[in-house]
């Protein structure tokens, strides 16, 4: 098992005009991935509904099925819904033109949310780098591929990374690896379980801190579950990124229509990583402005029990602690003791050290 280093925090990566890392407001990615199936209007009605929804970034996948996979490849069991006899036959289906990539660009510019793509080859990485993109998606599965992440490294773009199926020694390594290639400052490590959809008990969110620790560099959460307060959850946990399937139709055959969040899910997942990112704070300790009032009321004072005269010697027996405060505090009940009263005193009056001398 790799080590893990000392540093429980790590320096912000800048993805555009965004500052991404441990405090900062939560990324959240809408992975619209393949959902499209292979229309252009379709994925212009995803990016709307990334941008309704208020996530900030929405993700296509970059592909080209001859250069991805061998024509016998099988698919994986959780593509089978999609009734392709091998993965060529599928993502042929699922492929976008250069043309439909810049159309889609646009209209995130248009919506105001930020384009992202995973590349799954060198010259996919070509084909991103004409749209403009402000940070390159890397799926779990290419991890270790050197080829594509040299490619990556040289665009000087940030580096998200999914970590899914892989072993701290290989996450370790890789790391390293991505160090050596000069991604100092502009990587993102994303926790990530490879099963589709994956069970919460699966999900072993204690990860991200674990993942932040090994690697140095801020972490996030590559989410395949279908639930939707993980979000929150997530957020809580220490994820910077949130990374989430979604669709417009769940039904709809494909290979992950059917593990994706709905456009209505997608909206209540954003709300729960937000609601728990305000309820978090700052962090900082110390009374907030909103206790001001309750501390006023609430807290206590020395208070005269009886009347003290002028001049007269402050005892133990005149005094108590009462409500409010803003008087002398309890803490320095001894200190009035042995004084003198600086005017008459009246009993239940609060002290305060201009009354004592």
């Amino acid at each position: 098992m790799a080590s893990a280093s000392s540093n429980d925090s790590a320096a912000a990566v800048s993805i555009g005009d965004r500052l991404v890392g441990d405090g900062r407001r939560v990324l959240i990615v809408a992975e619209a991935g393949v959902n499209h199936d292979g229309e252009v209007e379709k994925a212009l009605r995803l990016v709307d509904v990334a941008a309704q929804a208020g996530a900030d970034v929405v993700k296509f996948q970059v592909f080209r099925a001859s250069t991805l996979v061998t024509a016998t490849a099988g698919t994986a069991v959780y593509q089978q819904a999609s009734g392709a006899r091998s993965q060529h036959e599928m993502l042929a289906r699922l492929e976008l033109s250069d043309d439909g990539f810049r159309r889609i660009r646009e209209h995130c510019s248009a919506r105001q949310i930020e384009f992202l793509a995973t590349p799954f080859s060198p010259p996919d990485v070509e084909r991103l780098g004409m749209l403009d993109v402000r940070a390159i998606k890397i799926a779990s599965t290419d991890s270790t591929n050197t080829p594509l992440l040299r490619r990556a490294v040289k665009t000087g773009l940030p580096l998200i990374v999914s970590t899914g199926a892989s072993t701290a020694e290989e996450i370790a390594s890789s790391v390293e690896r991505l160090r050596s290639w000069g991604v100092a400052g502009r990587l993102i490590l994303l926790h990530c379980i490879s099963g589709y959809p994956a069970p919460l008990e699966a999900a072993n969110l204690r990860a991200i801190a674990s993942l932040r620790r090994l690697s140095g560099v801020p972490c996030g959460f590559s989410d395949h579950t279908r639930s939707t307060r993980i979000a929150g959850w997530a957020v809580a946990a220490g994820a910077c990124v949130l990374e989430k399937h979604f669709t417009l139709d769940r039904e709809a055959p494909g290979p992950d229509h059917w593990m994706s969040l709905t456009p209505v899910e997608l909206a209540e997942y954003v709300s729960a990583a937000r609601e728990v990112e305000e309820a978090l704070g700052s962090g900082e300790i110390g009374m907030a402005p909103i206790e001001a009032d309750v501390r006023a009321v609430a807290r206590k004072s020395v208070v005269a029990v009886m009347d003290i005269v002028a001049g007269q010697v402050v005892t133990p027996e005149m005094l108590c602690i009462k409500r409010p405060g803003g008087g002398i505090g309890p803490d320095q009940m001894g200190a009035v003791v042995g004084r003198r009263a600086a005017t008459d005193i009246v009993a239940d009056t609060v002290l305060t050290w201009e009354l004592v001398r």
